[in-house]
């Protein structure tokens, strides 16, 4: 699978994508393969963009139960606002645990989507960013004040920069792996080793890309190293300590699904199943109320350090680990004591 997605300039009114189907690419209706290949895309905006004429399949414009085939190639155009409009200042509360004159340290809940794009136009660490702060530096895809990123539905510390100074002390920091890093995981299975190492290169899934997918042998991807430690055993879950030594996507939900234990109630990788313990009744109803606790991946950015830009001095932040989160740790460490 090859593709090309541009996000929009400040001029471009339209959100484009291109792909080719794969060798082993099985018949499927275009809508739901291009459910599998955008994020955010919801089935309302692929239905729109069909009733728009904005499907096309070998350059032939094609209804929305199209099915695609081994070697087609897609391309789809999604209505998208102005640039400007991605950026409208929201009067939305920051959980600021650190600010001075060039950065900022905020504590991001689960559910903020760090930036606008597709499907999130609104609602965003930006659009709070922009209405709270002004004239933010820019990184190089034009995020204001953003030095790094996490998941949507991943809670926990971002810095952000208030100076281009700050962006690019920063931006070094991260890039030469000098900055720390730690995440608190719930994993499925119970987890061999006391700790270790992750090294396998990720990039895309090739079947489905909203995925990353491990690479071991670097033939394809991005160096990624993943340090894990165990800090509690429930038998059927194990609680993890994962300190990144690069930055990649999605870096510790696709190393630890290598690793064969995904992330618990992680949706994208296969984590709202129960991938460990029985399917007896009582368990089953147990797994299902640990998923309504924690409606998300259990992954928390915990540890956050880094040398400020101007002092040199080290500073390092923790965060607690959020209600959710904690209520399904804390369910499952009662049932193993249990069981």
């Amino acid at each position: 699978m090859d593709s090309d997605s541009n996000e929009p300039s400040q001029e471009e009114l339209f959100e484009h994508h291109k792909f080719t189907a794969a060798k082993g690419q099985e018949p499927l209706r275009v809508d739901k393969f291009l459910m599998n290949f955008i994020e955010n895309a919801t089935r309302n905006k692929i239905q729109q963009a069909a009733k728009n004429g904005h499907i096309w399949v070998n350059d032939a414009i094609v209804k929305q139960n199209y099915r695609v085939k081994a070697g087609d190639e897609v391309k789809v155009l999604f209505e998208h606002p102005p640039y400007e409009f991605l950026l409208t200042p929201e009067d939305i509360p920051l959980d600021i645990v650190f600010e001075d004159e060039v950065l900022l340290v905020v504590n991001k809940p689960a559910g903020m989507v760090v930036h606008p794009g597709h499907g999130n136009y609104s609602g965003t660490l930006i659009n709070a960013l922009v209405h709270h702060f002004e004239n933010l530096p820019n990184n190089s895809s034009n995020r204001p004040g953003l030095v790094h990123r996490i998941d949507k539905d991943t809670s926990g510390l971002l810095v952000i920069a208030k100076t281009e100074a700050a962006m690019t002390s920063l931006a070094q920091q991260f890039f030469e792996k000098t900055s720390e890093r730690e995440y608190v995981a719930l994993v499925w299975g119970d987890v061999k080793e006391d700790e270790g190492t992750i090294e396998g290169h990720i990039g895309r899934n090739p079947k489905n890309r909203l995925q990353m997918q491990v690479f071991p042998n670097g033939e394809q991807g991005k160096e990624a190293i993943t340090h894990y430690k165990v800090l509690e055993r429930f038998g059927y879950v194990t609680l993890v300590s994962c300190r990144l030594e690069t930055g990649r996507t999605h870096q510790i939900r696709a190393h630890m699904k290598y690793l064969g234990h995904t992330l618990f109630n992680d949706e994208r990788y296969g984590g709202d199943k129960i991938l460990k313990g029985t399917h007896f009744t009582k368990y089953k109803q147990f797994v299902e109320n640990a998923f309504k606790v924690l409606p998300r991946q259990a992954l928390h950015a915990r540890t956050l350090g880094f040398s400020h830009p101007l002092t040199g001095e080290v500073l390092r932040f923790d965060s607690d680990i959020p209600n959710d989160m904690g209520a399904c740790i804390e369910k499952w460490r009662s049932y193993a004591k249990h069981a």
